[in-house]
């Protein structure tokens, strides 16, 4: 099969076909993805928690990044992969990041992936124009964890998700090939998937987001601590991992994943 590319995914989102999305952090996991048939495998600063044990995503470096973005790659043949730029790695300013987002290209990611809205536009236009792929990712954003309070839904209320609205626009103005939309109202979701032409990736944002994506750990049930209300361990009753895997994916393309029961 074809190499996916974000040509692929925008011409995905035109035929509303769901996107299917899941972190992996390895070599092994990475090529069961793949061969599963995911379109994307993103390598989330979220290894700070599910491989490292730390309790944010915050402790994860650069170097850390770039190590599993390299083993990610290599198990990788079809699947677009996206890696993600970890806190203070490209928060000073686009030069910074463009920098980082260079060590994360060349270790074998495809898209680097960053989080804010207003404030990192243009950073995002600055590496677009430089021929750097980006993600852009908004709502509940990790790396801000303190600054929001916790762990909490965002766009609650409407000067919150106007203002969601109009980062996703000006990301989209800016070059930003897709974009994750995190713990934010379903319906605030659907409203920002309408009306952007480039797909979005939702992660406890409902079921109208042109794609889905769960940390690996969360949906196989392997990680020891409580998972979020927003994903569905895929494990029970599948038998193998492979299973589970395909399930999750099927569960994305045919809409009964998320639920409502997953969705805010």
């Amino acid at each position: 099969m074809k190499p996916v590319m974000l040509t692929t995914l925008r011409e995905m989102k035109q035929a509303r076909q769901k996107i299917t999305c899941l972190t992996a952090y390895d070599y092994s996991f990475a090529s069961l993805l793949d061969s599963a048939g995911l379109d994307l495998v993103m390598v989330g600063d979220s290894l700070g928690m599910t491989m490292q044990g730390h309790d944010s995503t915050l402790p994860v470096t650069l170097e850390q990044m770039e190590y599993h973005c390299a083993c990610v790659a290599r198990g990788v043949q079809r699947a677009l992969v996206i890696g993600d730029l970890p806190f203070g790695s490209y928060q000073q300013g686009p030069a910074q990041a463009c920098d980082s987002a260079a060590r994360l290209m060349q270790a074998g990611a495809q898209v680097v992936k960053l989080e804010g809205g207003a404030p990192m536009v243009e950073t995002v236009r600055f590496l677009v124009e430089r021929g750097i792929p980006v993600c852009a990712h908004i709502g509940l954003t990790p790396q801000s964890v303190h600054q929001l309070g916790g762990y909490r839904v965002q766009g609650r209320d409407e000067p919150s998700a106007r203002r969601l609205r109009e980062d996703a626009l000006h990301l989209e103005a800016a070059g930003a090939g897709l974009i994750v939309l995190e713990a934010i109202p379903a319906v605030l979701a659907r409203e920002i998937t309408q009306a952007l032409s480039i797909p979005t990736i939702g992660i406890g944002a409902g079921k109208d987001t042109d794609g889905q994506v769960l940390v690996l750990q969360d949906m196989l049930g392997l990680y020891p601590r409580p998972s979020p209300k927003f994903s569905k361990n895929f494990m029970d009753g599948a038998g193998s991992l492979e299973v589970a895997i395909r399930n999750y994916a099927e569960a994305v393309r045919n809409g009964t994943f998320p639920g409502s029961e997953h969705s805010f």
